[in-house]
């Protein structure tokens, strides 16, 4: 077996950027949609693509940070100045924001909990597409993504859930490694 000395190479230093490290360039529309083709390249037992994505990019990312922060104001009326400007900035921190949702649903096939971890694969997929194509990357929920009353605003329908909001764009900071499971502690041998 021949190994993919570049893609071992990869995995061993993947890693996500904080969004708000991040900034312009973000990727074109062309790079967009080159990635979103290698994000649906993911397991998908019975081909029901149970997932869509929400592309938030240019000024309405502004107009949907402003609308979120009066839900976040609403539901806690003493956030400080600083915490109201974070929710000011939720989708403006990067270039890019991609919605993951979640559409799935009883099937008569297909378990739902297969379904949802499709969803889970494209979000990581489209991490590491967007890292194939030169820009750093982030795999964020956040609040918004578990409050019914900022689906409208964010294009998410009844039913519906955010698998997550995938933060692209460029950055200048360094890619500092973080603490990793030793394997001791996550794998079970059955021999």
């Amino acid at each position: 077996m021949t190994e993919n000395i570049t893609l071992i190479d990869y995995l061993k230093t993947r890693r996500s950027t904080p969004a708000f490290q991040m900034r312009e360039p973000g990727p074109s529309r062309d790079e967009i949609e080159s990635i979103l083709r290698l994000a649906v390249r993911v397991p998908d037992h019975g081909k029901i693509a149970p997932w869509r994505f929400i592309v938030y990019s240019g000024d309405v990312r502004e107009r949907i940070s402003m609308q979120l922060s009066a839900i976040a104001k609403a539901n806690k009326p003493e956030l400080s100045e600083e915490m109201i400007k974070v929710e000011e900035t939720r989708f403006t921190r990067a270039p890019l924001v991609i919605a993951v949702v979640s559409t799935a649903a009883p099937h008569a096939k297909i378990p739902e909990w297969e379904q949802v971890m499709s969803a889970g694969a494209v979000c990581l997929n489209l991490l590491m597409a967007a890292n194939a194509h030169g820009y750093v990357s982030n795999w964020l929920t956040e609040w918004m993504a578990f409050d019914s009353r900022a689906f409208p605003i964010l294009g998410v329908r009844e039913g519906e859930k955010v698998a997550g909001f995938i933060h692209i764009g460029s950055t200048d900071f360094p890619n500092v490694e973080r603490p990793r499971p030793e394997l001791a502690d996550v794998v079970t041998w059955k021999d």
